[in-house]
């Protein structure tokens, strides 16, 4: 995984963690959802990342 995979998924997640706060205390569901959204994204993306990795190796 490059260093640019990981400062991506990181930014991604990490924005998606400030959506659902915001959202939560907003009270705006939508938003809420949309940066748990981000979040399981980014974490797909790692996952997918690493299993490219062991096959690397």
């Amino acid at each position: 995984m490059g260093i640019d995979d990981k400062i991506g998924n990181t930014t991604e997640d990490t924005t998606g963690k400030v959506k659902e706060g915001v959202g939560r205390a907003t009270d705006n569901e939508r938003l809420e959802a949309e940066g748990r959204n981000d979040q399981t994204g980014a974490k797909l993306k790692q996952a997918g990342e690493k299993i490219k990795d062991a096959f690397k190796s």
